[in-house]
């Protein structure tokens, strides 16, 4: 698949922008500053709902208006040559529902064109895979799932409501038992619903990342010409709780009776201390290189090149393990590396351009010209003072 045609309105720094692109690779050359990042944001929104930059919609509304609106000219080709344009438009409205229309269709809600777009983005907060906190893993497992099954976008956002109405009741029946006067009935309704939509995340994690590691390791050694092997795990808060080690193979009921028992131990603790104490909020994507944790003790390349290797086995991934009824042929996503060459050392840099050169669709960011590596040569477009123009 690749995006044929890109149209913003009142997005980031952008009043209005249109852009034409091709299949192949296309560089979007520019100093810091003049918006190049916001258009392959653009694209990664419309692909996800979300933004690699900030966690809220707020930020992709341009200054003074009330709504952005993103539109992205998908080709893809749903049987074996015959490609098929689709029209995705998202309506960013901070504060309100965001909808979304499909091929000039009525609105629909914004989750419903998941899955028309694919996409692989690289950039300089992917360190944070590695150096960071869980949650950063945590989302980065939860957006390729989303974008592998679509469907798995409504069970993440049940979850997060009912963890955050748990919460609330936690804290306030915490309160009352201090006081002598809890009633805890109402709790035991929402730990059955924390567990039973947390074990189908926890299960569908589970095999995302079983399914991950062999890539992982693979792209990692590509990455680095060898220099240790590189190995993902999940850690689940049950392992502690219940003293238990689950696998990928484990059934969601099982997981849900699991959930429901380590809630039932961890009862008083979490009155105590008004919050959740187990639940996919808080598992982790662990991460170790020569046996040792990458964090802490891997060095700032060894890092470079793992993050690096989460991406490339996300989108081997997604281009290899698609659903033919679904997809078809097409399941490529398309490749945005965004200022992410400056970043690393010449051996990496060479590396990486090697491995995505072949890519159906490949947009870059860059400050200069020649911060783009020679494998990845193509089209150019110059990006100046909130003004696109083509070059090559």
């Amino acid at each position: 698949m690749y995006v044929a045609h890109l149209n913003l309105t009142d997005f980031r720094s952008y009043a209005q922008v249109d852009l034409a692109l091709e299949p192949g690779i296309t560089a979007l050359v520019g100093p810091n500053g003049q918006g190049k990042t916001n258009l392959v944001e653009a694209i990664g929104y419309a692909a996800t709902l979300g933004s690699h930059r900030v966690p809220s919609d707020a930020a992709m509304v341009r200054a003074g208006t009330s709504r952005a609106v993103v539109r992205a000219r998908v080709v893809r080709e749903l049987e074996p040559g015959k490609p098929r344009a689709t029209l995705v438009e998202i309506e960013v409205t901070p504060g309100k529902a965001n909808r979304a229309r499909i091929n000039g269709a009525n609105p629909v809600r914004a989750r419903d064109a998941l899955g028309i777009l694919r996409t692989v983005l690289f950039a300089p907060e992917d360190l944070a895979l590695v150096k960071g906190d869980p949650d950063g893993r945590r989302r980065f497992l939860d957006d390729l799932l989303v974008q592998l099954t679509p469907r798995i976008a409504s069970v993440t956002q049940d979850y997060d409501r009912v963890l955050r109405q748990r919460s609330a009741l936690l804290k306030s029946a915490g309160a009352a038992r201090r006081g002598g006067g809890a009633d805890l009935r109402t709790l035991d309704v929402w730990d059955a619903k924390l567990a039973q939509v947390g074990a189908r995340i926890v299960v569908e994690r589970r095999r995302l990342v079983e399914t991950l590691r062999p890539h992982v390791e693979q792209a990692y050694e590509q990455v680095s010409s060898g220099q240790g092997a590189a190995v993902v795990s999940y850690k689940t808060s049950l392992d502690a709780a219940l003293e238990i080690e689950g696998g990928a193979d484990d059934p969601v009921d099982l997981v849900e009776a699991q959930l429901l028992e380590a809630m039932g131990r961890l009862r008083g603790k979490e009155l105590d201390r008004g919050v959740c104490l187990v639940g996919p909020h808080r598992d982790d994507l662990v991460l170790t290189l020569g046996g040792l944790p990458a964090k802490g003790y891997a060095s700032h390349g060894e890092s470079w090149s793992f993050a690096l290797a989460l991406r490339l086995a996300s989108y081997t991934v997604l281009t290899n393990g698609v659903d033919a009824a679904d997809w078809g042929p097409d399941g490529e996503p398309v490749l945005i590396l965004d200022d992410v060459f400056a970043e690393l050392d010449a051996r990496r840099r060479e590396r990486l351009a090697e491995l995505v050169a072949p890519a159906r669709q490949v947009l870059i960011t860059a400050a200069v010209a020649g911060d783009v590596p020679e494998p990845l040569t193509g089209a150019r477009v110059d990006v100046m003072g909130g003004e696109v123009a083509r070059v090559l």
